[in-house]
């Protein structure tokens, strides 16, 4: 545990000197690269602007309209036999489509549960085994101008329930009833 405490602290001040003194063995101009890169970074953060927007708003119509409980509870007779939390099936969804707002429903099982009980560690693992699929296809896709996405969308939605699952067995395993 003391390895991980240490790797933790040390493991980004380590990765970017890493990279200054590589970048100066190779004698790149460091700061004018980076400078380079953040002026991207901004110019492509006004281009994804309005999809952003876009998602924002889908899943602000999601929660309100009554849609995402609904889905939950047509999904829960299904889950029934797992043992997956029905607590957890709305955040499962908001996850595929956007980080903050299944951060939102997080607090609120937080703040309903507790951050150490059950449903409270299982959201936390599972944002860390999950990824916001829809963001990231529609971010990347349209900063580099795809439009055949092939099987992408198949290949992230089978990786999100692998992670899923995979929340599911560790937080069994690491903290039985």
């Amino acid at each position: 545990m003391e390895f991980l405490v240490f790797l933790s602290v040390y493991m980004v001040p380590f990765v970017i000197l890493y990279v200054v003194a590589y970048g100066l063995l190779k004698k790149c101009r460091v700061y004018e690269s980076f400078i380079r890169g953040g002026r991207d970074g901004i110019a492509t953060a006004f281009r994804i602007m309005p999809t952003l927007v876009g998602l924002m708003t889908a899943v602000g119509v999601l929660r309100a309209s009554g849609f995402l409980d609904f889905l939950a509870g047509l999904l829960e007779k299904l889950l029934a036999f797992t043992g997956f939390p029905q607590e957890l099936i709305p955040y499962s969804i908001i996850r595929m489509f956007s980080s903050s707002a299944a951060t939102g429903l997080m607090l609120d099982i937080f703040k309903n549960y507790g951050p150490d009980s059950r449903l409270g560690m299982l959201v936390s693992v599972m944002g860390g085994c999950t990824e916001t699929v829809f963001y990231t296809m529609s971010v990347y896709f349209m900063t580099v101008k795809v439009t055949k996405s092939r099987y992408t969308l198949a290949g992230a939605m089978i990786a999100s329930i692998g992670g899923i699952a995979a929340s599911v067995l560790l937080v069994q395993q690491m903290f039985p009833v």
